[in-house]
């Protein structure tokens, strides 16, 4: 497991009632991406790039299963 918790995030974003509560959330991502060092912002870049990459291979093997 990666030092930040991204799932979380994705997880309120995804139940947010209002599109204002999605904008909010993703601001609160960026303020606290800001706040950190640069040395803690390439770790930060580097387990976003891998949760993405694995939300999407999650995504496609659902897709791809519903086509068949």
């Amino acid at each position: 497991m990666g030092k930040f918790d991204f799932k979380a995030y994705h997880i309120r974003a995804m139940n947010a009632s209002s599109e204002e509560e999605k904008i909010a959330i993703n601001k609160e991502l960026k303020d606290f991406y800001a706040s950190l060092p640069a040395d803690e912002q390439k770790i930060f870049n580097e387990e976003l790039q891998s949760f993405l990459i694995k939300e999407m291979a999650a995504i496609k093997s659902v897709y791809d299963a519903s086509k068949n």
